[in-house]
């Protein structure tokens, strides 16, 4: 019997530590969007699954049971099939979901529902730093006429989808004065981020409002309907309150 943990998270990697000689088996799942991800003590397999069955197949065959969810809080196709899956197969399924950032009195918020919304936001020919990851860039198609920076964690296989784009590689973590000399430097005028919350991504955030620029912020779409838990401590109550693992 073996706990399948979804990973991806600062958070997964908490849990993957803390459960090391736990008494219970556990693997961890990472998605492969990360080239040469942060080693971790326990199993570990990197890439999808192949589609619904193949997820199916592979609880059945590795006599997965139970399934911890810790995946970004935009993962949303992800954390849905896996809930609905694990419900069909009857295994216990729980999604942990950090908070969300909340804006302080200084900061220069605006609250947008998808990426195609930023540019009724965005002046022609202003300098923008998107940190929302490389899935979701040709959503910002319409930003063409600005100059667009992204930024990756890995080099680019593929040109920048429009034209005026271009990447820069960064690997965090990122200190706030670090991020508030590279957003001086680059001349950013408006910021594009997920509501990913988190302590990883705050340094960014910090600096926008210290230079005070102002920050498009994509909302975060709903969780699945499940058991969820917001912090690592949640998380592993719900794991410690699991069935016991048989003894032979």
């Amino acid at each position: 019997m073996t706990l399948l943990i979804l990973g991806g998270t600062a958070e997964a990697r908490k849990i993957a530590w803390s459960l090391v000689d736990g008494g219970r088996k556990a693997v961890v799942s990472l998605a492969g969007a990360t080239r040469n991800p942060e080693p971790l003590p326990l199993e570990t397999r990197i890439g999808g699954f192949g589609g619904d069955e193949g997820f199916a197949e592979y609880l059945r065959s590795n006599a997965i049971s139970a399934v911890l969810d810790a995946t970004h809080p935009f993962a949303t196709s992800i954390s849905a099939r896996s809930a609905r899956i694990a419900a069909e197969h009857g295994l216990p399924y729980c999604c942990l979901r950090r908070p969300g950032w909340e804006a302080g009195p200084d900061d220069r918020w605006t609250l947008i529902a998808r990426e195609e919304d930023a540019a009724a936001h965005i002046a022609p020919g202003a300098t923008v730093f998107l940190a929302t990851g490389r899935q979701t860039l040709s959503r910002f198609a319409n930003l063409e006429g600005r100059r667009v920076i992204c930024r990756l964690v890995d080099p680019p296989t593929e040109p920048f989808p429009f034209e005026g784009g271009e990447f820069l590689i960064g690997r965090p973590p990122f200190s706030a004065e670090r991020e508030e000399q590279l957003l001086a430097a680059l001349g950013v005028d408006v910021m594009v981020v997920k509501d990913s919350g988190g302590e990883g991504g705050q340094a960014k955030l910090t600096a926008a409002r210290e230079l005070g620029i102002p920050v498009l912020v994509i909302r975060r779409p709903p969780p699945p309907e499940a058991t969820l838990v917001t912090t690592v401590g949640q998380a592993l109550a719900w794991v410690a309150a699991l069935p016991p693992v048989p003894r032979r």
